[in-house]
């Protein structure tokens, strides 16, 4: 585990294997130890770099007011930190957001871009209606006494949460501070990013479970029409999460995609 500062906040993050940086953005409710299979495959071609955003895992309480544009900041960080120069970052759901703007922030320190089950916000992919329903939705989940808090989202698999990484999920959901999850989840209703979306200059990959019901093949069909020469990969079988569902065809995936583009 490796720490940076940036944004009044202490920031942890994993890093193993060699190569050129590969950059995993967690989604909302979880932590680095999402990317567990990721970093245990694909650590033999790249430097794999999972970090717990800020709010979450081991990483230290937001601080008040912090915002889409204060994540991409300590993002960042965690690139410098890294010191390999520009990377490929993956971001899954929230993750991909906070992506965006990083990209938006410092296309300088994007190599490529590998968008996961994701959105350009809340507000930016999904219907009105949608976005009031799981404001509602997040509203309840919060309301209840600490002890009583769930952070687990309806909708986050295919089928039933794969078996071998049930305790990992458990166990990130332990972890879970309602504090953090309240601010993703009210930051990515308000976060609207389709005006950058045009105006991405590196390789795209679009990576969607089939049967995605939190964020449908729709929306990353409207990514594919909006980015320059955006690719499309859906895994066959998967939801939300499609790196734990289909971890072999995930990682084939982003190997695939990062080594065409170097």
């Amino acid at each position: 585990m490796a720490v940076v500062r940036a944004g009044g906040v202490r920031i942890a993050y994993t890093r193993t294997g060699r190569g050129p940086a590969l950059v995993l953005v967690h989604g909302a409710g979880l932590d680095g130890r999402m990317w567990q299979p990721q970093g245990e495959d694909l650590a033999d071609a790249f430097t794999v770099v999972a970090w717990d955003e800020p709010g979450s895992g081991r990483s230290g309480d937001l601080p008040p007011g912090f915002g889409l544009p204060d994540f991409a900041h300590c993002l960042a960080a965690v690139i410098e930190d890294v010191g390999l120069g520009p990377a490929h970052v993956a971001g899954l759901s929230w993750g991909g957001t906070v992506v965006l703007e990083l990209y938006r922030q410092r296309p300088d320190l994007v190599r490529t871009l590998l968008l996961v089950d994701t959105y350009a916000g809340w507000k930016g992919s999904l219907p009105p209606e949608e976005v009031a329903a799981r404001v509602e939705g997040a509203k309840r989940m919060l309301a209840v006494p600490r002890e009583e808090f769930d952070p687990t989202l309806p909708g986050l698999f295919a089928g039933d949460p794969p078996a071998p990484y049930v305790p990992l999920l458990e166990a990130m959901g332990r972890d879970v501070r309602p504090e953090t999850m309240r601010a993703q989840l009210f930051l990515m209703a308000e976060a609207d990013e389709t005006d950058l979306l045009p105006r991405i200059e590196v390789p795209t990959l679009l990576l969607w479970g089939e049967h995605d019901a939190r964020s449908p093949l729709s929306v990353a069909r409207a990514f594919r029409e909006a980015i320059p020469h955006a690719e499309l990969a859906v895994i066959p079988g998967a939801g939300h999460i499609s790196n734990l569902e289909a971890p072999e065809l995930f990682q084939q995936t982003i190997r695939t995609f990062c080594h065409a583009h170097p």
